[in-house]
């Protein structure tokens, strides 16, 4: 009954041991549990902070886009108007021309119309440059938001 009692303390006693280190293991695997969790958290949060700059940068992007649409459309309708007033210079000087009174009045009219013309279409050219700029970031921004969604997918599959 001695020698039983001893073999089953000296059973207890391993079993204690291993049961020890079997908790160890556990806690150990418990706090690599909590750091990847929050390594996740922090990772997450980093991504959503990423998201609402990336977001912010397009609404930034799209009110200069609509600012641009915005200035060549007044400048086209500046253009337009410009160039009536250049058709009623030139048939005013094709009229004064006709009545040969006022001739270089006319000629410096329509020239100065022509200028302020010209001005006017090379402003143009560069606002519809700058729009077609904005655009293609525009479109750099949705290209990157759909790789980022690609990335969270990966990531939560991953999981």
């Amino acid at each position: 009954l001695k020698e039983e009692n001893a073999t089953l303390r000296s059973k207890i006693s391993k079993l204690q041991v291993l049961s020890e280190t079997q908790a160890d293991k556990m806690r150990k695997l418990e706090k690599k549990l909590e750091e990847n969790k929050l390594k996740e958290e922090k990772e997450a949060q980093d991504l959503e902070a990423m998201v609402q700059h990336v977001e912010q940068n397009l609404q930034l992007m799209t009110k200069r886009a609509v600012k641009a649409e915005n200035s060549a459309a007044k400048l086209r309708q500046e253009n337009a108007l410009l160039q009536v007033q250049l058709r009623n210079s030139k048939a005013e000087n094709e009229a004064l021309q006709l009545g040969q009174a006022g001739l270089a009045a006319a000629k410096q009219n329509a020239e100065l119309a022509l200028q302020h013309l010209l001005r006017v279409t090379t402003s143009s050219r560069a606002s519809i440059r700058q729009l077609l700029s904005g655009a293609e970031s525009l479109q750099l921004v949705a290209d990157l938001l759909k790789s980022i969604d690609r990335i969270s997918e990966v990531s939560e599959d991953g999981q």
